[in-house]
């Protein structure tokens, strides 16, 4: 799996969460959760639904690392 593929599930997974988001008005280098405005519960929906469809265990450790889209596509590229 590519990072372009990753992106677009990510992109799926976050209109899940929020479907008012338009995923081409988001910027890959702005910190997520403010860009598509995530709270708590919705960040951990988001990195489960992850986990779920591409099975990568993301430790809450991790967490900090994966401030922005590009970030978070990046570090999964890593782990699929």
């Amino acid at each position: 799996m590519d990072a372009a593929e990753i992106r677009r599930l990510v992109l799926e997974e976050l209109q899940r969460i929020a479907p008012e988001l338009e995923p081409e008005q988001l910027r890959g280098d702005r910190p997520l959760r403010d860009e598509v405005d995530l709270d708590s519960m919705d960040w951990l929906r988001l990195l489960s639904a992850l986990h779920q469809r591409l099975g990568v265990n993301i430790p809450e450790a991790d967490y900090r690392r994966l401030d922005s889209l590009d970030a978070l596509v990046a570090y999964l590229a890593r782990r699929v």
